[in-house]
């Protein structure tokens, strides 16, 4: 009887260390399938950071709007000032008045 009870305890020692080895198994193929997952979804974030960093640097920022000019051309404003004297509605006087304050700035 003796003999039994040894083999009956190593049979329960390799079931049970059977049993480990399915559950450890088991545990480091979810733990891999876990880690490529992983690596996958950073690898995507990694791209898609990539690709938005170079949208962005090919990105042309609009020129400024030139700056409305705070006084017309002074050619034009001269030459404003001469069609209202040829038509009369500036004197001689007026328009070299007009004319030198132009000319002044």
């Amino acid at each position: 009887m003796g003999m039994m009870r040894r083999r009956r305890r190593r049979r329960t020692l390799v079931r049970a260390t059977a049993g480990t080895a399915i559950v450890a198994g088991t545990a480091g193929a979810v733990h891999h399938h876990q880690a490529k997952k992983w690596a996958k979804d950073d690898y995507e974030q990694q791209q898609m950071a990539q690709q938005q960093y170079e949208d962005d640097a090919d990105y042309d920022e609009p020129a400024p709007a030139a700056a409305p000019a705070a006084e017309p051309d002074l050619t034009a404003q001269l030459q404003q000032l001469a069609n209202l004297h040829s038509q009369g509605v500036l004197s001689d006087e007026e328009f070299a008045s007009a004319k030198a304050k132009l000319l002044a700035g």
